[in-house]
């Protein structure tokens, strides 16, 4: 007879989001969670199915079994009926918003009401105060998934008294984090000419919903007070930003320094990251901050990287920072407010036990936060349910997904095993 570890540990999986090289977070997030969960399996391994607008405009590592156009409806159905013939054990859709095609990401009803393999749904987004048609789309996803899984218990809290959703299906599970040692930021800034200064960071796709505006507006304050500290705003402007207004919001905030008169102590690194550049800024970096202005935020990556890697952190208070940083391991200010980010910034660079002090807590409590970690949560999950059906005792807490609107659209005979690199849909067997 199999040990429970082993039948956990022997499974097909397909995970569907963004993937890399395309530049997005739950892009980058889905790479780190499949590597890590398909690194655990004794047997089996994980494919990804890519949602993008131009499929083949990436060229997608060997992992990447699917990819599909977000704004053709009909591979939604295409993809469902192709798993359902595949010897795919689950399915993992990462689910924001934005990723799926139709209104409020409506094409992804299509896939799930399909799908007839247990479907797990991580949430990166759970608005606490959403439109009506918000409201009723991620009730729709999660009542078409059987498991949901959220980053915090606030998410949890939420799921359940805004939408309805029973605590018993949800299952909270952290964003991962690398495993690496506590860093003395010293040892790293000569790599970026800032030896002997204390480095204030903020990293990761740029745009105005990261409240970089604040940070830049108190840095006079700081300077006056303490003019070796320095403001490092690492990461390239999102692309979604670039296509619609080019570098038009960077130039804001570098006309900005410039007149504050700051530009001694604000530098831009203008680049997208690899994991390994991430690491060396981060180890680098003195003070982590996150000022952004949306309260509802219930997910950032760079959040749980910085203080997982053990960095004293300023946020304000939005639902993700209030739970990782509860507890002493993160200072929070208020919304929209330089004066507010001004003033703990400068107590915490005076303060050296106190800054410290917060970095040892978040360490310490980032070891739960591992990719190893996560990974074995979610195969947890991912056999929980796969062995109810084994059982003979599978429950599905499913309801079917009402369809994005009346009737399904056909998939056409042979469509699903086309492969041709110039099309927008394009799929190879697993096992390939």
């Amino acid at each position: 007879m199999k040990s429970m570890r082993s039948f956990h540990h022997d499974q097909r999986l397909l995970f569907i989001s963004t993937y890399p090289p395309q530049q997005c977070g739950i892009a980058t997030f889905t790479r780190d969670l499949a590597s890590a969960v398909a690194a655990r399996l004794e047997r089996g391994g994980v494919d990804i199915a890519a949602v993008s607008e131009e499929p083949a405009a990436y060229s997608y590592p060997d992992e990447v079994a699917l990819a599909f156009n977000r704004n053709e409806r009909m591979d939604f159905r295409a993809i469902a009926d192709y798993v359902n013939f595949s010897d795919y054990d689950a399915v993992c859709v990462q689910h924001e918003f934005g990723i799926f095609g139709g209104e409020e990401g409506s094409y992804l009803l299509d896939l799930l009401g399909g799908l007839r393999k247990p479907v797990v749904t991580t949430f990166h987004t759970v608005l606490a105060g959403p439109a009506q048609g918000y409201h009723r789309r991620l009730r729709q996803v999660a009542d078409a998934s059987d498991a949901v899984v959220v980053l915090t218990p606030t998410a949890t809290r939420l799921l359940h008294g805004i939408y309805g959703v029973s605590p018993r299906k949800v299952r909270v599970i952290p964003h991962g984090i690398p495993d690496v040692p506590f860093a003395d930021p010293e040892r790293y800034k000569r790599n970026f000419g800032v030896e002997g200064r204390m480095v204030v960071m903020t990293f990761g796709l740029i745009g105005p919903s990261k409240g970089i505006e604040e940070m830049i507006e108190a840095m006079p304050a700081v300077v006056e007070r303490h003019p070796e500290v320095i403001y490092m705003i690492v990461g390239a402007t999102h692309p979604g930003i670039i296509a619609r207004e080019g570098e038009v919001y960077r130039r804001s905030l570098e006309q900005k320094v410039r007149e504050l008169g700051v530009q001694d102590n604000v530098v831009f690194h203008n680049k997208y990251l690899s994991d390994d550049e991430l690491r060396d800024y981060l180890n680098a970096c003195d003070i982590y901050v996150t000022p952004y202005p949306n309260r509802e935020q219930i997910s950032s990556g760079t959040l749980a990287y910085a203080t997982g890697m053990g960095k004293a952190v300023i946020s304000t208070p939005y639902w993700y920072a209030q739970d990782l940083l509860a507890d002493g391991r993160g200072r929070l200010v208020d919304f929209h407010s330089s004066s507010s980010l001004a003033r703990a910034i400068i107590d915490l660079v005076k303060n050296d036990d106190e800054r410290n002090a917060m970095r040892r807590r978040a360490f310490e409590f980032g070891r739960k936060m591992c990719w190893s970690q996560v990974a074995e949560d979610y195969l947890q999950l991912f056999g929980e349910l796969r062995s109810e059906r084994a059982a003979g005792m599978y429950r599905s807490t499913r309801r079917p997904a009402m369809p994005a609107r009346s009737g399904v659209v056909p998939v056409p005979p042979g469509r699903i095993y086309q492969v041709d690199a110039m099309s927008a849909y394009q799929a190879l067997p697993p096992g390939k």
